[in-house]
């Protein structure tokens, strides 16, 4: 089989998923399939006769699959007593681990068995962005799939990179400047990750129309000051590495932060805040109460893609990337 190809993504998402997870429950090559499926049915029925019968097989082979596999797992699954059976604290992991099992082959089946059905999938996972989302309605409305399932994840820095990462996301979108740019390239070759160029922006803030500093062509950092200064939750990996925002390493006398563009925005209609970005806006998504202002500090913003190393971009892939370049109308 050939990873490189038109289907890469949607073959290394579903095959890498089902190889973590057989990994995770000792998977050798004794063990099957059925018998995953058939340890799911008795404890859904709740009875070794009734997951017998609905199994159309003996129950005395039922029980002796199920003795087979605990002892490959070198585990015991059930606890029998006279009123039925009951999951060990062993059983009950296992469970969980043969349930994804399951699920992940029955997506493998519906891909490879039934080509009809064939559902087209990507995945983006990105920072705060508009012309991201821009993009992705690009992608749908000029292309003409019949199915699909698409993900667009606005996230956390360190979530984009773990999710790249474990093939969850093809495409991640975030930003690198003279701050982060050594520790975020560092973590990305140490996740087997590669960075891309998409284009490069001076630093603007984003405030409301009617916010006083609306009326100034160009913001010095002391004309900031008594205003609140929003930014994204990073949650637990609340580096400053990891913001979305340059300058969060300095002291902002008023500080909000909040968790979705949604609210990001809302406050700064309602507070008069600001938030520091690329200066990239639309109207459609944000509405005409939000302007950008040129921010007067050397400190370029690059906006990158990512990908894993091991991967080539799909064609949806090429073409979201091609839509995000026309978006933003720069050069890369």
């Amino acid at each position: 089989m050939c990873f490189f190809q038109e289907d890469t993504y949607t073959v290394l998402l579903i095959f890498l998923s089902s190889l973590a997870i057989l990994t995770q429950v000792w998977y050798n090559k004794n063990m099957r399939i059925q018998q995953l499926h058939y340890i799911i049915k008795i404890v859904e029925t709740g009875s070794m006769n009734e997951a017998a019968k609905q199994l159309f097989i003996t129950q005395p082979s039922l029980s002796n699959a199920v003795r087979d596999l605990e002892n490959e797992m070198g585990i015991e699954i059930f606890i029998r007593n006279p009123k039925g059976i009951t999951l060990t604290r062993d059983g009950m992991e296992f469970l969980s681990y043969a349930r994804q099992v399951v699920e992940q082959t029955q997506l493998l089946e519906e891909r490879y068995k039934n080509p009809v059905a064939h559902r087209e999938l990507f995945s983006v996972s990105s920072q705060h962005y508009a012309f991201v989302v821009n993009a992705f309605v690009s992608l749908l409305k000029k292309s003409d799939m019949e199915k699909y399932e698409l993900f667009l994840r606005e996230t956390r820095t360190w979530e984009i990179i773990d999710d790249v990462k474990n093939f969850r996301s093809e495409v991640g979108v975030l930003f690198l400047n003279s701050y982060n740019r050594d520790v975020l390239t560092k973590m990305l070759d140490d996740n087997h990750l590669l960075a891309h160029h998409l284009f490069t922006a001076q630093p603007h803030i984003f405030v409301s129309k009617t916010n006083p500093l609306a009326k100034k062509d160009k913001v010095k950092l002391s004309d900031l000051e008594n205003f609140p200064y929003l930014s994204y939750d990073q949650g637990t990996h609340n580096s400053f590495y990891f913001s979305e925002e340059i300058l969060s390493q300095e002291h902002h006398k008023k500080s909000i932060v909040v968790s979705d563009r949604a609210t990001l925005f809302n406050l700064l209609i309602g507070l008069d805040g600001y938030t520091i970005a690329t200066g990239i806006l639309n109207s459609n998504l944000n509405g005409d109460n939000i302007v950008s202002i040129p921010l007067d500090i050397d400190d370029p913003i690059e906006l990158v893609y990512i990908q894993h190393e091991k991967t080539s971009l799909s064609k949806m892939g090429e073409r979201f990337i091609d839509y995000l370049l026309e978006e933003v109308q720069f050069d890369s």
